[in-house]
């Protein structure tokens, strides 16, 4: 049995999840669980290949403290315990929160893989994988080993009497893994600084919340386990939310002018 269990907070995009599918049932087989994790906004973002796919969505308890980590390794360790265990389960985020699930799977004979997008994927989570599944890109996904590779065989020793050339040291490497930028801070969150991440609110126009929540993760304007639409209600003159008490819509209301930090809306 074959298991993809997503964290839908980090592996948010819908082509994302599409690649991930097509590389598992590529080179696994297919599968039989396939489990969405994550808030509203972002299962709701995942809408089309949740129906596609028959991907089972699982929302995530509304606290300060982002709970989605959590409910998806409850789940795997379930799915761990049962009888049969799942020959393969494949865990969609590059978070490396879930290394000690991934350790402990592997030590019950589960073959762990992780699928994440390249920029998301934790450098130093890679190596507690059996592999990883990097999606994302133009190309077709595909799965890199996540052991080392062996060292190259070493060259045919040279006849005596030729000259040995000075070794040259090999340049050091680049790192590839730049730490993410900070989110910007609620109270220097300006209505100009969200119209410029989310330009199709300036038409006035009703835009789903969770393409919004999308644009302003992208552009480090809301953090991870931060709320989109506490961001627009500090904006009541600029921003209507609807349905009033689970919003799922917004719309801009003033056109034009300059905005006023969060705290102080204009």
């Amino acid at each position: 049995m074959i298991v993809f269990l997503i964290d839908a907070d980090n592996l948010n995009s819908p082509a994302w999840v599409n690649e991930a599918i097509a590389a598992i049932e590529s080179n696994e087989g297919p599968i039989a669980v396939r489990r969405a994790y994550g808030s509203a906004e972002n299962l709701k973002g995942l809408a089309e290949p949740l129906r596609e796919w028959a991907i089972r969505p699982y929302l995530n308890v509304y606290l300060t403290k982002n709970t989605t980590d959590m409910a998806l390794a409850v789940d795997a360790m379930e799915l761990a315990c049962q009888i049969p265990a799942p020959q393969t389960l494949v865990i969609g985020s590059g978070d490396a929160d879930f290394v000690p699930l991934v350790v402990r799977l592997r030590e019950r004979g589960i073959k762990v893989l992780c699928a994440s997008e390249y920029g998301k994927m934790a450098p130093e989570a890679v190596k507690a994988y059996d592999g990883v599944i990097y999606v994302g890109r133009n190309t077709r996904a595909e799965a890199v080993p996540a052991k080392t590779p062996p060292p190259p065989k070493k060259a045919a020793t040279a006849p005596a009497s030729a000259k040995k050339s000075p070794a040259k040291k090999a340049p050091a490497a680049k790192k590839t893994a730049a730490k993410a930028a900070p989110a910007t801070p609620a109270d220097k969150v300006t209505t100009d600084m969200v119209l410029q991440a989310v330009p199709k609110l300036r038409t006035g126009d009703w835009l789903p919340i969770s393409d919004a929540a999308r644009a302003l993760h992208d552009q480090k304007l809301l953090s991870k386990s931060a709320s989109s639409v506490k961001v627009f209600k500090r904006f009541p003159t600029h921003f209507e939310l609807k349905p009033a008490k689970q919003p799922n819509q917004v719309r801009y209301l003033v056109l034009g002018g300059s905005s006023a930090p969060a705290g102080n809306p204009q």
